[in-house]
């Protein structure tokens, strides 16, 4: 699992926010908030980024609704650990900068 590296930050919302299933748009909506901004997705990006986190097999995409043109995607057991395994790096990086600076706040 160490051999995934770094997850960039919209890889990282994109599969926060599907953890529970969401549809595409849902899922740009809420990587946005999460981010407060930082983070916009345009479609193009997005699907492009779904269909290689597909790939992966980090997350799969649900089956329609009968008569639904609507896809919804959610995250896998595989796309939940290495979700987690980023949150872990970053607490880390975090738990390095804090012991190294303390509390101090530069401007």
């Amino acid at each position: 699992m160490n051999e995934i590296g770094a997850l960039t930050e919209a890889t990282f919302y994109i599969l926060l926010s599907l953890y529970r299933p969401q549809h595409g748009y849902g899922i740009m909506q809420q990587a946005e908030a999460l981010s407060g901004g930082r983070v916009r997705l345009a479609a193009g990006t997005l699907y492009g980024a779904l269909n290689s986190l597909m790939e992966k097999q980090w997350i799969v995409q649900l089956s329609p609704e009968p008569g639904s043109r609507r896809k919804d995607y959610q995250l896998t057991p595989l796309g939940l650990k290495v979700l987690l395994q980023e949150m872990d790096r970053l607490k880390e990086l975090v738990k390095n900068g804090e012991a190294i600076l303390g509390g101090e706040k530069h401007e």
